[in-house]
């Protein structure tokens, strides 16, 4: 049984909490946080342990899970790592590039295991495409959300857009070619909309929106290949297929069109989306992956790449304001 510390109970926390009390090879043993009235409700609805000394709850347990926010990553995970506490880590890794490298390089000296929370990559309109072979050539992602104080510590690219920064990373098995982005700082000191695009050496491009200030919430992510269009909606878990008929489609919905190529068969297919809890889906993978000594399904290094293309953007949005 794997013992698991909190660190950061509040919003984003307490859904740790109750999906950490759902996984059979874990056992809660207390949490931190410097917030007297968080600390006083969690004790009371958890009836868990508040330690008021985060190195002592890292001596406790096996697991240090840090939802504390962004500018208290790089000091919490240091010390679990130099204790040999396995980590998992909200994203973004850390707060600059500078400590997500130090990160990067403990873990590697290590013998411990650190997962960076991209929940995306569990979410179940994701999942249902794992047996479709994906190779994208133009990408578009459209990320908006209405506008929440909680998380504004961050630009809309470390909050929100880093997410699908990660998941295009893992998707192009190319090297980023050259980026353009332009932002706005509408309601924070730091960019809370921001277009983006990201050319890729193999001619794949990525076009990213992101948005805090939307009357609406948006989660969608499209990818065009050779042959096929995929569609994906992270918010209403659906995902959709379109492609032209092979031999091994069959008892789908087709229908033929007339292309200056002659007549093809097109398919309609909608994958089953699997019916899981992504949150609880990826800390029970962390869990498996330090009892099996598997590699973590999103890894330092994962983490770390997409916050290297995420602050690139920062720094041509930044560019672009000081020349215009």
């Amino acid at each position: 049984m794997l013992k698991v510390g909190v660190f950061g109970v509040g919003h984003l926390g307490k859904f740790h909490l109750n999906n950490w009390k759902e996984i059979k090879t874990t056992e809660l043993v207390g949490f931190y946080d410097p917030n007297d009235d968080i600390a006083r409700e969690v004790v009371e609805k958890y009836q868990l342990t508040r330690f008021s000394d985060p190195e002592q709850l890292m001596d406790a347990c096996d697991i240090v899970d840090i939802v504390a926010p962004t500018p208290m990553h790089f000091s919490l995970c240091e010390k679990a790592i130099r204790k040999g506490r396995h980590v998992f880590v909200e994203k973004p890794l850390a707060s600059s590039m500078a400590e997500a490298r130090e990160l990067v390089k403990l873990v590697k000296e290590s013998n411990v295991k650190l997962q960076v929370g991209h929940v995306e990559r569990f979410n179940p309109a994701y999942l249902a495409l794992q047996g479709t072979k994906l190779n994208p050539l133009f990408i578009e992602v459209h990320r908006l959300a209405q506008f929440n104080p909680r998380g504004t510590e961050v630009s809309v690219i470390l909050d929100l857009m880093i997410h699908d920064i990660d998941i295009i990373l893992s998707l192009v098995h190319s090297e980023v070619n050259n980026i353009s982005a332009s932002g706005v700082a509408v309601m924070t000191d730091t960019p809370d909309i921001a277009s983006v695009r990201i050319e890729f050496n193999n001619g794949c491009v990525a076009n990213l929106t992101s948005s805090r200030i939307s009357m609406k919430k948006m989660r969608k992510m499209r990818l065009f290949q050779k042959d096929a269009y995929i569609g994906i909606d992270f918010l209403n878990k659906k995902t959709e297929i379109i492609k032209l008929k092979t031999p091994q489609d069959l008892d789908v919905f087709s229908f033929d069109i007339e292309t200056p190529n002659g007549k093809k068969t097109i398919v309609l297919s909608n994958p089953s989306v699997p019916e899981v809890n992504a949150m609880r889906l990826e800390l029970e993978k962390f869990a498996e992956a330090i009892l099996t000594n598997t590699p973590t399904l999103v890894s330092e290094v994962d983490g770390f790449r997409a916050m290297d293309i995420a602050h690139q953007i920062l720094q041509k949005i930044k560019h672009n304001s000081i020349n215009t």
